[in-house]
């Protein structure tokens, strides 16, 4: 009976020590940051880079300006959607341009109006700009540290 009382005893103390160590080797793991955020020398935006993994989370989607857009009143116009349109606490309108692969970088535009699902603008990314539609809040929420 003692030799059983034993048993009892030590497997316990050894697996606690197996966990231990392996508990141990996941903390001095390197943490890899989801987000960089670099300021724009000049400018009052950031330019957010995101890691592969980050980017699938959040399943940032992008469409291309295209070409200037003949609008009703007959101007040729920009145009995007309005799924990519973000407004600040200001009211001030912008998009997320991304200029690189996993590079996102905050650009101010002007809407004339909204005609369905499409912003007109009277100025924002030229024509050919990969722009955000799917993530720009999270995105806004990265480049200001919201939630951290």
């Amino acid at each position: 009976m003692r030799i059983s009382q034993r048993w009892m005893v030590v497997v316990p103390m050894v697996a606690g020590l197996q966990l231990s160590a392996c508990a141990h080797k996941a903390d001095t793991a390197p943490k890899v940051k989801p987000a960089t955020v670099e300021h724009v020398e000049g400018q009052e935006v950031s330019r957010i880079t995101l890691t592969q993994r980050a980017a699938e989370r959040l399943d940032i989607k992008t469409v291309t300006v295209p070409s200037l857009q003949l609008t009703r009143s007959g101007a040729r116009r920009p145009v995007v959607p309005y799924a990519a349109v973000l407004y600040d606490a200001k009211g001030v309108t912008w998009v997320y341009t991304s200029p690189a692969n996993l590079v996102y970088v905050r650009h101010r535009i002007s809407v004339d109006y909204i005609e369905g699902d499409q912003a007109v603008l009277t100025d924002g990314p030229p024509a050919g700009t990969q722009v955000v539609t799917q993530g720009g809040q999270e995105l806004f929420g990265a480049e200001f540290e919201i939630g951290h």
